[in-house]
């Protein structure tokens, strides 16, 4: 399907591909990963045609249809359904050609095809999409102007899903979603037909919708069967045995030169000497590149408050009073919650977290916070309130006047900004960049509530993975919404679900919400083509709650499994600490045999259960499946 071939580009110098080279075939399904800035998004506008990467480094099978999403739909007034049904460009030009063909020969052929392409199902087909993208019936006949960027983003994503190319380049598809939207993506995207290749940072995605993983790192590409986990797990073994033998190496190294610099001036030896030296030299010390180390967050954390921090009591959120979007919402907040908000977009999330941080006033009710209480609030249209020209530095110096430069530096470093990084403008800053430097600055003194909403938009995968581990060592309140379904699970441990103007506690996990989403989606239309009489949020409950009944055992054995492994880890924490006491082995040399025969025995253990758990995940995984 594609051929990269020996690909060598440069951007202002900067080499992006050193003599790059991959193969995707026909029906893989491609995670594109690797850092900020590395070139993904340049290598699918070389495969698209948009820029020239030069003679025939990248070469497509002959007739091969190319589909990406362009940057949003137009904002015509054109009905949103007609305008993802125009991006079938063939069926549009079978039915223009049918209105005015005469010929009755060409007339069975455009119909022949037109039953080939199922063509008469487009606009079911292309109402389902828009439906899982999360437009309702009736907004599929408005006009795409009246659609605001994000929605016609989705638009945008929705035509070149309907158009079904055989190579579908997606770049950061989930970007504009909400989670709703991205769990319908990753079932839509499992089961395409054809080639995908998808730039993402999103690991639920790229475990659960892709058969193969496109790494670019360091100029190179490398494809690796399997999802983001398997290919996260064999680059720790790789970086293990890089730093294994790189130690190896220098060890090796030290011994010769103890010999050469002992035995080099001796006249018996003097030969001997004389080939270390030249072993030295050829001996490999470069066990791999160095990769770009991520910068941590860093949360300050708060005192300790009595509980509760916030109370929400009967009251309606919104901006009208005639129209309030949330109705009677009741609500407790205490320092050590967790909580997940969960509810398609346009439902009243943002509206929720604003009322809470005091951003909008209630329209009736009350919402009563603690005298003390410090909240930060983050969403991504805060970005734009840095000021581009200054620095990270002199954003840091406003908020201490008084502290020297040196304290100012030390300040703007455990931010992420070092000494490479504290004097560049904003606005030559990476999206990530400015979304790290605004997440240090609201937190910056110190807060007990932290709200976020949607921050990982322009987050890699590893800048992620540390704001989740931030996140999890921060001891203050957190509410997130966030389209990112890996970053929920692994940092809320309460639901709130937002829809039809209510808020409620979702009793329940992700996997729960993720089952009941796709089940919603699932609910099919009667012969007439309108809903059947059942409540589609009735059956949604129904088929989750089977589904969910028939999972329960393998997901309670998985977990089981889990915690006998994390239980024999910290066991293993506390011999490995009584192996290292001080004087262990001259005191106590039978305390000490003893002990590292019950580690050898624990070591043992922990192998069979880690092996009983991932079994158990296997068997849950391929149940969900």
């Amino acid at each position: 399907m594609l051929h990269i071939n020996d690909l060598t580009y440069r951007i202002e110098g900067r080499l992006l591909f050193d003599q790059a080279t991959a193969a995707i075939a026909d029906g893989w399904k491609v995670g594109f990963v690797g850092r900020n800035g590395s070139g993904k998004t340049t290598l699918l506008r070389m495969i698209k045609g948009e820029v020239h990467a030069g003679g025939d480094d990248i070469s497509i099978r002959k007739g091969r249809r190319i589909g990406g999403v362009d940057q949003e739909a137009p904002a015509s007034d054109q009905p949103l359904i007609e305008t993802v049904l125009a991006q079938d460009q063939e069926r549009a030009a079978l039915l223009a050609e049918a209105e005015t063909a005469t010929d009755p020969h060409r007339i069975a052929e455009i119909q022949t095809r037109l039953a080939d392409i199922n063509a008469h199902s487009a606009e079911a087909r292309a109402g389902a999409i828009l439906s899982g993208l999360g437009f309702a019936p009736d907004e599929q006949e408005r006009p795409c102007a009246a659609f605001s960027g994000g929605w016609r983003m989705r638009a945008a994503l929705a035509g070149v899903l309907f158009a079904a190319p055989d190579l579908l380049l997606l770049d950061e598809p989930t970007n504009y979603l909400d989670l709703e939207g991205a769990i319908w993506l990753e079932s839509y995207l499992k089961r395409y037909p054809y080639t995908t290749l998808i730039v993402s940072h999103d690991r639920d995605l790229l475990n659960n919708a892709v058969t193969h993983i496109l790494a670019l790192e360091n100029g190179k590409l490398s494809v690796h069967p399997g999802s983001y986990d398997v290919y996260e797990r064999k680059c720790g073994e790789a970086r293990a045995n890089a730093a294994a033998f790189k130690a190896r190496q220098e060890a090796r190294r030290r011994h010769m030169q103890v010999f050469v610099d002992r035995f080099r001036y001796k006249a018996s030896k003097a030969k001997q000497a004389q080939s270390r030296l030249k072993m030295l030299e050829k001996l490999q010390t470069d066990a791999e590149p160095i990769s770009e180390r991520t910068p941590p967050f860093h949360f300050p954390n708060p005192r300790p408050m009595a509980p509760p921090i916030l109370r929400v009591v009967e009251a309606d959120l919104g901006y009208e009073a005639a129209s309030p979007v949330l109705r009677q919402v009741t609500l407790r907040l205490d320092q050590d919650d967790r909580i997940a908000i969960l509810g398609p977009n346009g439902e009243g999330k943002s509206t929720l977290v604003k009322s809470m941080a005091g951003r909008i006033s209630p329209l009736g009710g009350n919402i009563y916070r603690h005298k003390k209480l410090k909240i930060a609030y983050f969403a991504q249209h805060q970005i734009d309130e840095l000021k581009p020209k200054q620095s990270a530095y002199e954003h840091v110096r406003d908020l201490i006047p008084d502290a020297t430069e040196a304290q100012t530096r030390s300040a703007t470093a455990r931010l992420g900004f070092g000494a490479e990084k504290a004097d560049v403008a904003v606005e030559k800053l990476s999206g990530g960049e400015k979304a790290r430097l605004l997440l240090g600055l609201i937190t910056f003194h110190g807060v007990h509530l932290l709200i976020l909403d949607e921050p990982t938009n322009h987050l890699d995968m590893a800048s992620r993975e540390a704001l989740s581990e931030a996140l999890n060592d921060f001891q203050g309140a957190v509410l997130l919404i966030t389209h990112d379904a890996h970053l929920a699970a692994s940092i809320a441990d309460r639901l709130w679900l937002v829809n039809k103007g209510q808020v409620e506690p979702f009793e329940g996990d992700l996997d729960d919400y993720r089952t009941l989403v796709l089940a919603a989606n699932r609910t099919p239309p009667s012969e007439n083509g309108s809903k059947t009489s059942v409540n589609p949020k009735q059956r949604a409950r129904k088929s989750a709650a089977d589904a969910r009944q028939a999972l329960s055992p393998l997901k309670k054995a998985a977990r089981a499994a889990e915690a006998r492994v994390e239980t024999l880890h910290e066991t293993l924490k506390r011999l490995d600490a009584a192996l290292a006491e001080p004087g262990l082995y001259e005191t106590d040399l039978a305390r000490a045999t003893k002990l590292q025969k019950e580690r050898a025995a624990l070591v043992a253990a922990i192998a069979r259960a880690e092996h009983a758990w991932v079994a158990a995940h296997e068997a849950y995984e391929a149940a969900r499946d």
